[in-house]
């Protein structure tokens, strides 16, 4: 009986709160929420305390709860309105979301840098991760119940599995739920002190005017201004207005989510190309950190960066970020209160300032000292190993060094081609003059000239590096097209293993780095999260 008071109360919650936001729907979620909840899951979850059943038991990132909702819809036809969608994501990431210390270490998953290896606990390495990525699970806190739930729910809506490779020579099932089970309980707790310590914090509004530097693929290095107008409950208009290394003037306008205070979604479109922004703030509201990709083709993009304008003055980024002994550059020094004395560090002279403002600086050096990183100021404003001066390029590394593209079309055909955006990272031999050791001093990134070869022999034989694809100069791989090519024996498809190489040059000498990729078939299924 009490049961169905809850049940009643809560629905007619639920339509008096709709009703009331008709011609409001960017009032703050938060005061909905309940709700919401209400109106949209009593039809199949029942009432718990103040809560609704199983919503209790876990925690996730926005994107977590996105695919929630959208399960719901796709697999048990939930009836949800985008508008409501939208607001359940906002209501249960503020209230039921991840704390800044739980996602660090895992923020790549949420910012779609998926080309990379992980390094997997080994009790979850062949029961979880050999379908999931670690990062999957470990931007979930749920209950040790929560958790025995989901790997019944994993045998109930994929019956297969205990008959997987890495399932079947072992009792999985057993496994999963008498000992990954708690295991994932402990690892990531659904109560835990880093949650409770959040929601207690202060909460910092991110409107205003930041100051934001980053890499496109194709485009480069830019900086510039991103000027964040509150539309509603943290939720902003964004104009936005900066320059390429190259002097190319950039623009764009677009809108930003603020989720459970510090998680920055944004999609923005610069010059005609379609963008999302996943960054987090700080826990003081004055430094925003994460990437940029592009919106059709995710793992496409980029880091970025976003210093407030109107905190303490700092630099955050040179451009270009190294200087080689004994040459003369023109070098950009990015930042907020940049008023007074440039200083490049000790060894390299400040010959001329060809312009500046209070957030940018063009300046001509030449370096002269010894191997290392320098700090840079510009009066007050300091940012600490920004530029890295060098005599030589002693060896390049690949980013990413392990990837896959997947071939597509051709032409419109749906399954668009996913490829690779590569940069080269250049190293110095530090101060034991040897190449791969650990006093190595990373130099940041280089230009460098771009080509594909055979991975291994049998690459080699199938003329691999003839059909993948191409890179362009800008280190974007293009993959080729899908399906048979009758100009490959038996007609096999583009797809193959190459190594993708930079080539770096200077003082006479060209240094080359090698990545490895995969480029395979199209990828049938769409995951929210990989």
């Amino acid at each position: 009986m009490e049961k169905e008071k809850n049940i009643t109360s809560m629905v007619a919650a639920g339509l008096l709160a709709l009703a009331a936001t008709i011609g409001a729907p960017e009032r703050a979620a938060a005061a909905d929420g309940p709700a919401l909840l209400a109106a949209n899951c009593l039809s199949c979850h029942s009432a718990q305390g103040d809560g609704i059943s199983r919503v209790e038991g876990q925690r996730k990132s926005p994107e977590g709860w996105q695919m929630t909702i959208t399960r719901m819809q796709e697999q048990h036809g939930a009836k949800i309105s985008a508008e409501d969608k939208r607001r359940l994501i906002k209501y249960l990431a503020d209230t039921r979301g991840l704390a800044p210390a739980e996602t660090a270490g895992w923020r790549y998953l949420l910012e779609h840098d998926n080309n990379r290896v992980e390094t997997i606990d080994e009790r979850y390495r062949d029961l979880c991760a050999r379908c999931h990525s670690g990062a999957r699970f470990a931007l979930q806190r749920r209950s040790e119940d929560e958790w025995r739930l989901l790997m019944h729910a994993h045998i109930g809506l994929n019956p297969t599995l205990e008959f997987h490779s890495l399932a079947r020579d072992r009792q999985w099932f057993q496994l999963a739920v008498n000992e990954v089970a708690p295991a994932l309980a402990k690892d990531f707790a659904l109560d835990a002190r880093a949650w409770k310590t959040w929601q207690a914090a202060p909460r910092v509004a991110l409107g205003g005017s930041w100051r934001i530097a980053g890499f496109l693929p194709g485009k480069g290095a830019f900086e510039g201004r991103m000027r964040a107008t509150a539309a509603g409950a943290d939720r902003f208009e964004l104009a936005i207005e900066g320059r390429y290394a190259d002097g190319a003037a950039l623009s764009g306008r677009g809108v930003a989510t603020v989720y459970t205070g510090y998680e920055w979604r944004g999609s923005v479109d610069i010059d005609g190309i379609a963008l999302r922004q996943v960054m987090a703030a700080d826990a003081r509201g004055e430094r925003m950190q994460g990437r940029q990709h592009l919106a059709d083709s995710r793992r496409m993009g980029g880091e970025l960066s976003a210093l407030r304008e109107g905190a303490a003055p700092l630099v955050m980024a040179v451009m270009p970020a190294q200087l080689r002994r004994g040459e003369t550059a023109e070098l950009t020094v990015v930042g907020s209160g940049l008023s007074g004395a440039v200083s490049l560090g000790k060894g390299v002279r400040v010959l001329e300032v060809v312009s500046r403002s209070a957030d940018r600086v063009v300046v001509r050096a030449r370096a002269e000292g010894r191997d290392g990183l320098n700090d840079v100021a510009v009066g007050t404003a300091r940012g600490k190993g920004l530029l890295a001066v060098y005599d030589r390029v002693a060896r390049v590394e690949v980013e990413p060094a392990n990837a896959i593209a997947r071939v597509g079309g051709p032409g419109d055909a749906q399954m668009e081609k996913v490829g690779v955006a590569y940069r080269a990272v250049g190293w110095a031999a530090g101060r034991d003059g040897k190449a791969g050791t650990a006093d190595d001093l990373r130099l940041g990134y280089l230009p460098a000239r771009w080509s594909i070869e055979a991975a291994d022999e049998e690459a080699e034989k199938a003329h691999d590096a003839d059909f993948v694809g191409h890179i362009g100069a800008d280190g974007v791989f293009v993959p080729g097209d899908a399906g048979p090519n009758p100009a490959r024996p038996k007609s096999l498809g583009n797809t193959g293993r190459v190594n993708v190489v930079a080539t770096v040059g200077g003082a006479g000498a060209t240094v080359e780095g090698r990545g490895k990729l995969d480029v395979a078939v199209p990828d049938f299924v769409h995951r929210a999260l990989d």
